[in-house]
């Protein structure tokens, strides 16, 4: 059985995070953006909370669906804070990329592999669609970053983009490698912490890693070869920018 972890004893954690945020401000790094992050942390995950409770309670597929969009347009907004130039406009192709790519391997997840019924089942698609989601964003900021970088560099767009996937792949390609030996991952713990059997736990999460690794690679892809043309317009106007500064 999960345990209510009362308040004070949460309260705990605010201990190792104030040491990190003292040695930051010591080393002389703002910690400003920090505060920022675990105040909205805080905030957003209360929110969600009560949010939840009232998605979780519907007989209707619209609040799961509305939860959805509203996930995946943030996701696709944020997977793109990694890039200076043109963001609005490749936003609306990161949005079809993540839907499409982290989407279709959330419906074989949910429908294929749980069978959940009804098929907009709350407690099953949503926590499944923000692990999905987190992970393609992540996956494509990484991408962004290092596509960006591997074109300033000169580098022929074909390997560019095959750099900036492998560089999306790695921190799950290393969970892949690490997991049972270094760590279990937070469903596989989540699960034994309420009392689940770990061959049971096992299971999920196998299925787990194996939908974020493809939801990663069908989200960056299809991200990549969505934007080739206006990659290729901001690598022109970042060099008439360098060359007017020169």
């Amino acid at each position: 059985m999960a345990v209510l972890i009362p308040l004070p004893r949460l309260a705990l954690m605010l201990i190792p995070v104030a040491l990190v945020l003292l040695w930051q401000w010591r080393m002389g790094v703002g910690v400003r953006g920090y505060l920022w992050a675990l105040f909205r942390m805080v905030v957003q995950l209360l929110a969600v909370g009560y949010v939840l409770v009232y998605v979780f309670s519907a007989r209707s597929a619209g609040p799961v669906l509305a939860v959805l969009a509203i996930m995946s347009s943030v996701a696709a907004w944020i997977a793109l804070r990694t890039v200076p130039h043109r963001r609005r406009a490749l936003y609306l192709r990161a949005w079809v990329a993540l839907v499409l790519g982290g989407g279709s391997v959330l419906m074989l997840v949910t429908q294929g592999v749980l069978r959940a019924a009804p098929w907009f089942h709350p407690q099953t698609v949503i926590p499944l669609a923000g692990m999905v989601f987190a992970n393609t964003m992540n996956g494509i900021s990484l991408a962004a970053e290092r596509l960006q970088a591997e074109l300033r560099r000169g580098m022929p767009w074909p390997a560019a983009a095959g750099t900036a996937l492998n560089t999306a792949l790695i921190p799950i390609t290393n969970a892949l490698l690490s997991v049972g030996l270094v760590s279990l991952p937070g469903m596989m713990t989540g699960q034994i912490l309420a009392g689940v059997s770990p061959l049971v736990a096992v299971r999920y999460q196998i299925m787990v890693l194996l939908m974020v690794f493809s939801a990663i690679g069908l989200g960056v892809s299809l991200f990549l070869g969505l934007t080739r043309g206006l990659w290729e317009e901001i690598q022109v106007h970042g060099t008439v920018e360098r060359s007017a500064g020169a």
